[in-house]
């Protein structure tokens, strides 16, 4: 095993620990789609997938159009104790924790408007979430007393949570800013549609900082930023400038896809020093993400042993709760980054 890290290691950036090893192995068990391993393995893909190349190289996996244990690897997990990784989350609630039953007419409708949507654009790091994903957001923040009658900042929208918002009727006013024109246009043709007059968009490239008039007015934000730490304290950053003061909330969604439990440690010091907020709430694959359609032009499929797109669903993030106390900040500073916001050793999807 310990020469398998070590192996690993040698060939990659991002940290590896026998865990590492091991929660691919367990995802062998279960399943021989790479993107399914990577899933179940909660390990950054490019981490899973030269874990898989070491692997294959001691004999322990054979690649075809499929990856399975050879009977040495069969062998290797007996010894080593590693069982088939199996995954019980709620029937009803997909393991989010709430109930979309009081929101049923808001799914439907949210469901017949997103059939028009633009599709995802490989230039922004876009992709969305399943429609149930996007109203279960809803029901969530609501649940936190963090809709009705509240002054909402959605930043990035890729998931049309705007419209969601629109559809319950919940928030006072609702603000999203994007960079995707498209998606802009979308957003106002539907508020035209539903005759919602309480909403404002605007175009903005989130490397600048949010214009002084949108600074401390709002009760909640809610964002899904690239995961780098560039683009974490960026985009979350600049929600925290928004929120109004103390007590109010912020949503955003992390991965195990692109994000090592090392960087999680990394985020999680720039929410508590850099910012100095605190995580009220945590979900476990909240989100779930729809196959977006550009994989071959991604490194994901550049690292994949297997050149076979996606059937199911593999790209799910936790969602993170977080609330402003006294002596919270946000970040106003213009980000002279270009591709190093979206990319980093544990990036894939770009």
């Amino acid at each position: 095993m310990q020469r398998i890290v070590e192996e690993v290691k040698s060939r990659i950036e991002i940290p590896v620990y026998e865990r590492s090893i091991e929660n691919v192995l367990s995802a062998i068990l279960s399943t021989g789609d790479f993107w399914k391993i990577v899933d179940i393995s909660e390990e950054p893909l490019p981490l899973v997938a030269e874990i898989i190349r070491v692997l294959e190289k001691e004999g322990l996996v054979k690649i075809t159009d499929k990856i399975e244990l050879t009977e040495k690897g069969l062998e290797f997990v007996k010894e080593y104790g590693i069982g088939k990784r199996e995954d019980h989350i709620c029937e009803c609630c997909e393991g989010r924790g709430v109930s979309l039953k009081p929101y049923k007419d808001i799914l439907e409708k949210f469901k017949e408007i997103a059939k028009d949507r633009p599709m995802p654009k490989h230039e922004y790091d876009q992709g969305y979430v399943k429609e149930e994903c996007t109203v279960a957001r809803i029901a969530l923040m609501n649940s936190r007393g963090d809709l009705y009658n509240k002054d909402v900042l959605v930043l990035g929208d890729d998931d049309l949570t705007s419209i969601a918002l629109m559809l319950s009727n919940l928030p006072k006013r609702i603000v999203v800013v994007d960079i995707d024109e498209r998606l802009i246009n979308f957003i106002k043709e539907t508020a035209e549609k539903l005759n919602y007059k309480n909403i404002e968009i605007i175009t903005l490239d989130l490397r600048n900082p949010l214009p002084e008039k949108y600074k401390k007015k709002f009760d909640t934000f809610i964002t899904d930023p690239p995961e780098t730490l560039y683009a974490i304290k960026t985009f979350i950053g600049r929600g925290i400038s928004a929120l109004k003061g103390e007590r109010r909330a912020g949503y955003f969604g992390i991965t195990r896809r692109e994000s090592s439990l090392d960087k999680w440690r990394e985020i999680q010091k720039i929410l508590l020093n850099d910012f100095n907020v605190v995580i009220t709430d945590l979900i476990r694959n909240f989100n779930q993400y729809i196959n977006w359609g550009y994989e071959e032009e991604t490194k994901a499929w550049r690292l994949a042993p297997i050149k076979k797109k996606p059937e199911d669903i593999w790209y799910k993030s936790y969602i993170f709760r977080i609330e402003t106390l006294k002596g919270s900040k946000g970040f106003d500073e213009e980000v002279k980054v270009g591709d190093e916001l979206y990319n980093d050793a544990e990036s894939s999807t770009t």
